[in-house]
């Protein structure tokens, strides 16, 4: 009875942006982007992953969630505001620096400076991996007002969860693959898209998702759901894993 109390009063209490992608879908992305390196980047990414013997892209692509701390929670998003177009300003970012696009502009500078130490670059490295995923999870460009999904209460597959939490986990768990093997399949399948823009254009996409008509479920996911959206998440992890190649081979080859 205790614990049902505590578990009643958890859903109360006010939500804050959570992982986006969750673990498996951040390990998808860096191993697209993996299979996608030139010659150089690739061993540049190995001289600076060196620093952790036996670090892969995979592995650390959740780094950057394992040490969120106060200072770097508002890396992982940008917020829209309700009725927006989803184009970013500058003004939507608090601070001027503390969002998802100021944070990985910031970091792709460190990780292209060569006078850095190795240690700046790897970390850096580990944020531009794991952020430019963020890019990707629409709710991560979502709006403000429901704190990109995670207020949005929903039932989902059989129990209580919150729309955040079903674009993070829930859907890429559907498939029932390990990073590794949906990957590949989502190589093989999915017509490869243009690898190009910024983060500014990537979180326009991710907004204009969330803004789309059926976006928002009812409260009970149904089976509807889980085929019409599914498509757009394969689409999201291959983008955000060939943009990740794209940036990586810029700034390390």
């Amino acid at each position: 009875m205790k614990t049902r109390l505590l578990l009643a009063l958890a859903l109360l209490l006010p939500v804050t942006h959570l992982y986006a992608w969750g673990h498996d879908g951040h390990a998808v992305v860096a191993q697209i982007a993996d299979d996608h390196l030139t010659p150089a980047a690739r061993a540049e990414v190995q001289r600076l992953l060196a620093l952790e013997p036996g670090a892969t892209l995979e592995s650390i692509a959740s780094w950057a969630d394992e040490h969120r701390n106060p200072a770097t929670g508002k890396w992982h998003y940008v917020n829209f505001p309700r009725g927006s177009d989803f184009h970013y300003t500058p003004e939507l970012c608090p601070g001027g620096d503390q969002c998802l696009v100021a944070a990985l502009k910031r970091q792709e500078l460190v990780l292209g400076n060569r006078h850095a130490s190795d240690e700046d670059r790897a970390k850096a490295l580990r944020y531009v991996v794991h952020l430019v995923g963020d890019a990707h999870q629409p709710l991560h460009a979502g709006y403000g007002d429901d704190k990109g999904g995670n207020t949005y209460q929903v039932r989902w597959r059989g129990r209580g969860s919150n729309l955040h939490h079903v674009w993070d986990t829930g859907l890429i768990e559907t498939f029932g693959l390990a990073p590794t093997e949906l990957a590949r399949r989502i190589e093989a399948d999915v017509p490869h898209p243009a690898a190009g823009g910024d983060v500014e254009d990537w979180v326009h996409e991710s907004g204009a998702l969330v803004g789309s008509p059926g976006f928002y479920p009812p409260r009970k996911i149904e089976a509807d759901y889980v085929r019409t959206w599914r498509p757009v998440v394969e689409q999201r992890l291959e983008q955000a894993g060939l943009r990740l190649a794209a940036v990586l081979n810029r700034l390390l080859s």
